[in-house]
């Protein structure tokens, strides 16, 4: 399992959407896509489980966290094979961690915690909450999404990871992402 969560190397710069649910990481992250014709890695979590939910009627459990962060770190690997000057990641392995530590008590699985840390990204764009709240058979707690929020903000500054807070309207947003990808870039 361990290799499962390991991050490929490459040259490519990795810029990874951040944030609570239903605060616009995949619209922003399409549209980047879109505009930089980047390779998007999906956010493998949202396929695994509305599958449990239609088969099962079940939301994701401490087991499901490992298959989950695999799931992800394959597509993220697999979108670096070519090496391309820009990918695009709707989630990452901090993400999961930080569900993993707001919805089971502060417990995390070991090896999840430790390559959430490991693997990097250039550039974390954390989506505030601003944004109108989409409820679907997956997204809960609407009433806490300043907590969830917090969470997210924390891991960032606790990691010391390199973020922008990206807020107001999708084209505010994009304006700002882009121009701080565009330097990244040259």
């Amino acid at each position: 399992m361990e290799e499962a969560l390991r991050q490929q190397p490459s040259n490519s710069i990795r810029i990874c959407l951040f944030g609570p649910e239903s605060s616009g990481k995949s619209t922003l992250s399409r549209k980047l896509s879109q505009h930089y014709n980047a390779p998007l890695v999906p956010e493998f979590a949202r396929e695994y489980l509305q599958k449990l939910w239609d088969e099962e009627q079940k939301i994701c459990r401490p087991k499901d966290l490992l298959p989950i962060a695999a799931g992800q770190m394959q597509l993220e690997n697999k979108a670096v094979l070519t090496n391309p000057p820009l990918i695009i990641c709707d989630t990452d392995l901090l993400t999961t961690k930080v569900y993993s530590e707001a919805y089971y008590e502060g417990w995390c699985p070991n090896l999840l915690a430790k390559y959430a840390l490991k693997n990097t990204y250039d550039l974390y764009l954390l989506t505030y909450i601003d944004t109108p709240w989409q409820a679907d058979d997956l997204r809960d707690r609407p009433e806490r999404r300043q907590e969830m929020f917090d969470h997210f903000k924390n891991a960032l500054e606790h990691n010391n990871r390199p973020y922008m807070l990206l807020k107001g309207s999708v084209e505010e947003r994009m304006q700002l992402a882009t121009k701080t990808i565009n330097l990244l870039l040259h």
